[in-house]
């Protein structure tokens, strides 16, 4: 990797910023400005930046020739036009921010980087004009963009006019947002005020280093305005990672790695044909239920909740040619009960989602259960707009006892964060393909099943309520939950027979939970299947067939599964007067 250029004029000892040790200033350089000490991430220029990221060889600076002038001829200390003349001096930067067209992993990009030397980075209407010009330079020619953000924030001394560059910059990135084009943000210490509270915030993915700061208001804002002390660690990247805010925390060393990836994944780089993936097979996947065996439904209960099946990232780990994982709703919230991120697929660039359990009782712990919460129905809703921007199919993995039913996730909005996800997956115009892996309850799984097709484990099922649920309301006994069981009708066979379901994945003797290689290469050769049979279909028809799948549900009384099981229709009664106890 590209090492930060010299400074030939720095002292050879230097003071870390973070443990106040002195440092041999070449042994920092080599360590790319991070404290071997104790891992404090010291400041990069902007040129220190580009070298970094970019392509050996692959750097062509953007000469774009702006300036923003004295709008409010203002003069404190010293007349604004002396202190950016002091600063160019100083720097031997015309501006706070740099821009270039790069290549990053391969990928060709354009890139602006901020200088926090820069009279602190702030935003004035030459910084402005820079983003923005960069934003529409990635518009004409196509190509993803990439923000490196380290900002005080607006630049006091232009006033209003460098408040009006937040706006400016926002709709440079908008359309983006409708041209379908990638945009990255690397936030980088520390980035404040009308930076974060614009551009920085609205790239598509976010990354950051490790301990860079980022807020609207900084600490000495806040203690002076309402004289409240923060707590340790606030507005941190680890800190702004677990509440939703950004979806990665990267170290310096894998930025340009981890940025190609996310550069070529996202702009959907094609290393393979989904056609030439279908194998002899495509056979695989069982359409008629009398291929197969006629079980007791509450078998493919237990099975289902077995601790040993694959989980999300079991699957995605086994499936995928890459992976990255991205994080956060971007409201305040990251529920680990829903993980989902962009990834490969034979070669083609997929955004995939999944309900997460874990194998033990930590992770069942951490991951709530595999019950999400509002946060974690938003975060697959970003996802999947995501997709929908990008052009790229989506895959989602079901396998959840429900969404989560407590108190907070009531107040946050469960009922609503569902709701949006069914009409946003119902009218995405990209190809969606669900497996019901295990578990398949209510609505905390049909709100990420929305799809052109869905597919179900061998030993997978999906109902409207779990059957101890059920007895408990209709037999008003939850021991009573294999009679349930056989009246909802939720397993494999009968799901097929109920045109629920498109196919049954078979899974290897004695269950995926024994084998989980081989279960992992049956769905990833359905999927694919699926995905070849959707790609040769226009973003219009596929809303249209999906619109038409879930019309047909109910209504008739000639069609399958209609056979005068009243347990089930009185079930579906009860349950709306009861639907509160689920």
């Amino acid at each position: 990797m590209s090492k930060p250029t010299a400074d030939h004029t720095a002292p050879d000892w230097v003071l870390c910023g973070g443990c106040h040790a002195v440092i041999y200033q070449k042994q920092l350089a080599r360590s790319l400005g991070v404290c071997p000490q104790c891992g404090h991430y010291a400041p990069l220029t902007a040129p220190d930046r580009l070298a970094l990221i970019a392509d050996p060889g692959s750097l062509v600076p953007l000469e774009f020739t702006v300036d923003g002038g004295d709008p409010l001829v203002f003069t404190d200390s010293l007349p604004y036009p002396r202190r950016v003349a002091d600063a160019r001096a100083a720097t031997g930067l015309a501006e706070a921010a740099v821009c270039a067209r790069l290549t990053i992993g391969g990928t060709p990009t354009i890139a602006a980087v901020m200088d926090f030397r820069f009279l602190g980075g702030s935003l004035g209407g030459a910084v402005g004009e820079l983003i923005t010009l960069s934003a529409e330079t990635a518009l004409a020619e196509r190509l993803p963009l990439l923000l490196v953000t380290a900002s005080g924030g607006v630049r006091m001394q232009e006033g209003v006019i460098g408040l009006m560059q937040m706006v400016k910059t926002t709709q440079a990135l908008h359309q983006l947002d409708e041209a379908g084009l990638l945009t990255v943000c690397l936030i980088a210490d520390p980035t404040y005020g009308g930076v974060a509270a614009s551009f920085a915030m609205l790239g598509d993915i976010i990354v950051a280093e490790p301990g860079a700061r980022l807020g609207f208001a900084g600490p000495r804002v806040i203690a002076q305005t309402i004289g409240q002390e923060l707590p340790p660690g606030f507005q941190t990247a680890e800190f702004l990672l677990e509440r939703g805010f950004i979806d990665q925390v990267c170290p310096r060393s894998a930025i340009r790695d981890r940025l190609g990836r996310l550069l070529s994944i996202a702009t959907r780089r094609h290393d393979g044909d989904l056609s030439s993936q279908r194998a002899p097979e495509d056979r695989i996947v069982i359409r008629e239920p009398e291929q197969l065996a006629d079980r007791p439904a509450w078998d493919a209960v237990r099975r289902a909740r077995h601790i040993g099946r694959p989980t999300t990232s079991d699957y995605l780990r086994l499936i995928l040619d890459d992976f990255e994982e991205l994080r956060g709703d971007r409201l305040g919230g990251d529920c680990r009960a829903i993980i989902g991120g962009v990834g490969r697929l034979g070669g083609e660039s997929i955004v995939a989602i999944g309900h997460e359990k874990g194998h033990n009782a930590a992770e069942l712990a951490a991951h709530g259960y595999g019950m999400p919460g509002p946060a974690g129905y938003r975060k697959a809703g970003r996802l999947l707009r995501l997709a929908a921007k990008w052009g790229l199919p989506v895959v989602t993995l079901v396998d959840t006892p429900g969404a989560h039913p407590g108190l907070e996730a009531e107040l946050q909005g469960q009922a609503t964060a569902i709701a949006e996800n069914l009409r946003l997956m119902g009218a995405l115009p990209v190809p969606v393909v669900t497996v019901i892996t295990g578990e398949g309850c209510s609505g905390g799984a049909l709100a990420i099943a929305v799809a052109d097709r869905v597919l179900v484990m061998e030993n997978g099922f999906y109902t409207v309520i779990s059957p101890e649920g059920c007895a408990a309301i209709l037999w008003r006994d939850s021991a009573e939950a294999p009679a349930a069981a056989e009246a909802l009708r939720l397993d494999a066979r009968s799901l097929l027979q109920l045109g629920v379901v498109d196919g049954v994945v078979p899974e290897p003797p004695g269950g995926a939970e024994t084998d989980h290689v081989s279960a992992a290469a049956a769905v990833r050769t359905a999927v694919l299947a699926e995905l070849a049979d959707l790609a040769a279909l226009d973003s219009a028809r596929l809303v249209a067939n999906r619109r038409r799948r879930f019309r047909a549900f109910g209504g008739r009384l000639d069609q399958p599964g209609h056979d005068g099981n009243h347990a089930v229709s009185a079930a579906a009664a009860e349950l709306v007067f009861e639907g509160g106890l689920r």
